[in-house]
Order: C-alpha cells, then sequence, then structure tokens
C-alpha cells in the first residue's frame, strides 16, 4: 500500500471517478479523453495507493468494491471542491460579507473614510470596516501580515512595496469662527495673521510648529502658537468659542458651520494623500471594488 499523498496525482482521481461513474474502462477512457491501456494503468496506480481492488469484473463492465463506493462521495467532492477554487470568483457587493481593514490619519478619517463608509453601506450592506490609526512604524508589518487592507497614506510614508493609488491633492486655509473682527472682509493681512492667537494640530502630540511656521520662517515672519492639540475633529469646537485661527486642510472645511474660511496670507505648501495596499490584496476581486469605490467616493467629492 503506498498511502503517502505527495505520490497520489490528481489525475488518478479524476480517473477513479471516471470509473465509478461510467462502470467501465472503455467508457472512462473515452470521458477522460485516453487509450484504454493508459485508464487501466492508472487503476493500477489506484489499486496501489488504495491498496483495494476498487473494482472486479462483471458481465457487463466492472463493478466497484465496497471501498470504492465508500470514496465515491468523498472523490467527488473533493474534485468539484479544487474545480471551485480554480473558478474565478464573482465578487457581488451587494450580497458580500467581509471585513476590510483600514488605517487613516485623524484627517483622513473625516476627510475619506467618512463619505467612503456612506457609500460602501449603500452598495454593500453586508461589508464591515475596521478604522484603526496609522503607525508609520508598524504599517509595513501590518500590512505584511493582513492585520491591515489599506491604508491612507502620504507618498513620503507610504511603506516599500506597496501598491498605492493616488488619491488628491490637498492645500491648507485659514478658519476661523463666524464673526472674527480679522476675518469679516473675507480676507487676512499677514500682519493679522502673525499677531492673533493660533491653535496648531499635532496628530504625535506637543508640537507647536509646523508647515506654516516653515512658510513663514522662510518670508522672515513668525506666528504665535498658543494650542496644540492632537486631533481635527476637536477644532470646530475650539474656534467656535473663541478668537483663535487655525490652518487646516482644506477638505476639512467642508462641513464648516459656524466657521469662516479665509486664504493663508502666506503660500504654505500642501500635500498628496495617497492609498496603499499589499501585494496580496492587488488581485482580489473583493478588494479591486473597494479599492475603485473609495477613489470613486474621493473624486466625487471635488
Amino acid at each position: 500500500m503506498n498511502s503517502d499523498i505527495r505520490n497520489l496525482d490528481l489525475n488518478l482521481l479524476k480517473a477513479l471517478d471516471a470509473l465509478l461513474d461510467e462502470r467501465s474502462v472503455t467508457r472512462a477512457a473515452d470521458r477522460l479523453a485516453l487509450t484504454q491501456p493508459a485508464v487501466s494503468g492508472m487503476l493500477a496506480r489506484l489499486r496501489d495507493s488504495f491498496d483495494d481492488p476498487l473494482f472486479v469484473r462483471a458481465q457487463r463492465g466492472i463493478v466497484p468494491t465496497l471501498r470504492a463506493e465508500q470514496l465515491a462521495a468523498p472523490v467527488k467532492q473533493l474534485l468539484a471542491d479544487i474545480e471551485g477554487m480554480l473558478q474565478l470568483q464573482v465578487f457581488d457587493p451587494s450580497v458580500a460579507s467581509i471585513t476590510i481593514r483600514l488605517a487613516s490619519t485623524d484627517y483622513a478619517l473625516r476627510a475619506v473614510v467618512v463619505p467612503f463608509l456612506n457609500a460602501l453601506k449603500k452598495r454593500a450592506p453586508n461589508i464591515r470596516a475596521s478604522v484603526q490609526p496609522v503607525d508609520n512604524q508598524l504599517l509595513l508589518t501590518q500590512l505584511d501580515r493582513g492585520d491591515i487592507d489599506l491604508a491612507l497614506v502620504t507618498p513620503q510614508s507610504t511603506p516599500p512595496g506597496s501598491h498605492t493609488a493616488a488619491l488628491f491633492d490637498e492645500r491648507y486655509i485659514c478658519m476661523t469662527r463666524d464673526g472674527h473682527p480679522d476675518t469679516l472682509s473675507g480676507e487676512i493681512s499677514l500682519d493679522r495673521f502673525c499677531a492673533l492667537d493660533h491653535v496648531l494640530v499635532s496628530p504625535a502630540g506637543g508640537s507647536f510648529r509646523g508647515v506654516t511656521d516653515d512658510a513663514l520662517e522662510g518670508i522672515g515672519r513668525a506666528r504665535r502658537v498658543i494650542s496644540s492639540v492632537s486631533s481635527f475633529l476637536v477644532l470646530p469646537d475650539l474656534l467656535a468659542q473663541s478668537d483663535l485661527i487655525a490652518v487646516v486642510p482644506s477638505r476639512l472645511a467642508r462641513h464648516r458651520d459656524g466657521l469662516c474660511v479665509v486664504e493663508p496670507p502666506v503660500d504654505i505648501p500642501g500635500f498628496s494623500k495617497t492609498l496603499a495596499w499589499h501585494e496580496r490584496t492587488h488581485h482580489d476581486e473583493a478588494h479591486r471594488w473597494i479599492r475603485s469605490l473609495m477613489i470613486e467616493t474621493v473624486k466625487n467629492l471635488d
């Protein structure tokens, strides 16, 4: 008996299935597009593998032994499963039930993830989304292990070897409360901009300096930053209840009830937002659809 699975050819199982159905070496050979001697040889190998005659001669053709009859259903199921594995799976978002894992910055959560989740709910109600903060130190490992499926990052922080798609280019604007005396005219002077008290978002926490300060330093000016917070989400409340001013990405100002938006009086370099994913999900039909939906959703916001 040769019971080592490494020695069991898949074609032998196909031959066994055909023999069980046809009860004839000749008809099984025709079905498999093989010669009768070839199928007879395969039957000999099957007998060796299962240590059983499997078929015995009868008045008409051959009949299976009890062992062969026991193998019939498992072999047919195994062949069907393998064939199913090889078939291209058609993805239907309306009935799909999977979980997608997103890594997002605080800013991208508001600018990308919220509208994306709204679109996802309408088109794929059974797909769940798990969102967690981006950790640039761990992101490559998380993508490799499958802990993260999609990451919303900048080109500079994209893990090496990742697949990417550009989402959009972002610019900065100034926000104050409605009725702020320095933005009533719809613009703000450089002198007033530098004189006002500023609040700055420092995702890592604790910093009082950002790209705005670098831009001001380039023209020999400086501003007064009196507050540093770790989340963009708290900014509307801070601004609405004070005369503070903040420089923020423009997409955060789209829903700005009670807030005023003006252009900065200094040229501040913007940034790009990128969608990144791992090779392991690159060709998966469900993930391709999800990525396309996110890209489409973002473009529809422009």
